[in-house]
């Protein structure tokens, strides 16, 4: 009985937190507001903070949070099954300024209504989402920031191949 009182209690313990990872995202009520300008842009940071390109780069590669791999190639060779539904982020540092990243990340729909892209740091008009995510965006508000900041420093082409 003790063994299996023991099992259970480390259940309950992983449960818990899983459960602290899951309600990390911020909730809809802690949502800063934004400004699209132009339909093209958010030009002011989602926190007043610049982005931390280090943790930008954590959260496009992990599959739980921006998991930017499963559509677009990365120069980022020490990950594997890179994605080719989406452009190619190489030298995407090079092709836009932080605030039309800022946009895609926050809400790319915003851009193209029919992109399979999805937002990162939106909660309303959504549907098909999973239970108990319900008013939590994908990505906080510094997430969204970090990423931006990791993809501006990526500013070298993809290599070509023949």
């Amino acid at each position: 009985m003790q063994r299996k009182t023991s099992a259970i209690s480390a259940m309950v313990a992983t449960a818990a937190v899983a459960g602290l990872a899951l309600t990390a995202p911020a909730q809809a009520a802690d949502l800063v507001d934004y400004k699209v300008v132009d339909d093209w842009t958010i030009p002011e940071s989602l926190t007043g903070q610049p982005g931390d390109p280090v943790n930008g780069k954590v959260v496009a590669i992990d599959r739980k949070l921006g998991n930017c791999l499963s559509c677009h190639k990365m120069p980022i060779p020490e990950e594997q099954f890179h994605g080719e539904t989406g452009p190619s982020l190489w030298g995407v540092g090079n092709r836009y300024e932080p605030e039309h990243l800022r946009l895609r990340i926050v809400d790319s729909k915003v851009i193209n209504p029919e992109t399979m892209m999805p937002a990162f740091y939106r909660v309303e008009g959504l549907h098909m989402v999973k239970d108990g995510f319900e008013d939590q965006p994908i990505l906080t508000a510094q997430q969204v920031e970090d990423v931006v900041a990791y993809l501006m420093t990526l500013t070298e082409e993809e290599p070509q191949t023949n």
